[in-house]
């Protein structure tokens, strides 16, 4: 029974760590807009199949992973520049339709730029098992947690250290008064998608060896990450990662001990009993007013 426990937590938290990095993409672009970025789900897509891509071009595993990244936030940085960047004073929802109609026109872009087979993306350090007290473990998800462990940290250097992460940080607490002391809340906007978008890439090119990846792919994972953000906090950094981890946990664990058939019913059912029992989710989000 242990080692059967200790197999289900190292699949919640593999699964768990990924669902973080897609709900810190939603919490930044939300900290900047206050709009929920539908399409953060196809920039998880964008960058898996991306590095299927240039691996399956020859090039080497690091220069690819790092080329899918970067094509993905390329990616993000279009998305704002060219529609929500020019409808930047619609209101929120109008916002948000957009962010649904760039997923599908990504979605369907996806198509016709690979195909839609289900495509494998090699693991980063082989694919023979660990055996830990019972359980085993691949070794890509130590990569999936650690890799997550040092994209966290590495967060927290840029938003405390960086004149652009304190930008950003500034603008998720008051808006008006980061205007008033000279921050540009456009670039702020702009910096966010594309940092939002290089996370949702660092989750696709992690998760691609154990789920496979394909044009679809993003969809599921996207409105799991929402529900993780929702889940801790929508706007929480905190509450991104602590939501991701729970919703992970709670997957795997359902799935074990319950029934597989309802592995993907529990992140809908989370969204329902956050928005009603506690709308600001575990740490709550930050608190901000529209001006």
């Amino acid at each position: 029974m242990s080692g059967a426990w200790l197999q289900f937590l190292a699949g919640g938290l593999t699964i768990g760590a990924i669902y973080a990095l897609v709900a810190l993409g939603f919490s930044i672009i939300f900290n900047a807009s206050y709009v929920i970025n539908f399409a953060q789900g196809e920039f998880v897509m964008i960058g898996g199949m991306s590095a299927v891509s240039f691996i399956g071009s020859g090039l080497p595993m690091p220069i690819a992973l790092l080329g899918a990244v970067a094509v993905t936030g390329v990616v993000g940085l279009l998305l704002e520049w060219l529609a929500v960047g020019r409808a930047r004073k619609a209101d929120v929802v109008t916002l948000i339709i957009i962010t649904i109609g760039a997923s599908i026109f990504l979605r369907g872009l996806a198509q016709l730029v690979w195909d839609k087979s289900i495509h494998a993306l090699p693991p980063l350090s082989g694919d023979a098992p660990i055996s830990i007290l019972g359980a085993t473990i691949v070794p890509q998800s130590l990569w999936v947690i650690g890799v997550t462990v040092v994209v966290v940290a590495a967060l927290s250097w840029f938003f405390n250290r960086t004149l652009l992460g304190k930008a950003m940080l500034a603008t998720s607490y008051n808006r008006f008064a980061a205007q008033l002391v000279g921050i540009e809340v456009r670039k702020v906007l702009f910096a966010s998608f594309g940092l939002a978008a290089a996370l949702g890439a660092v989750a696709g090119v992690l998760i691609a060896p154990i789920t496979f990846t394909s044009y679809d792919a993003g969809i599921m994972l996207g409105l799991k990450g929402f529900a993780a953000a929702m889940l801790g906090g929508l706007g929480s950094f905190p509450g991104a990662i602590v939501g991701g981890v729970v919703l992970g946990l709670l997957e795997a664990l359902g799935a074990g001990y319950l029934s597989s058939a309802y592995k993907d019913v529990i992140a809908f059912v989370i969204i329902l009993v956050v928005l009603f029992v506690r709308p600001d989710g575990i740490l709550g989000a930050v608190k901000s007013d529209r001006v």
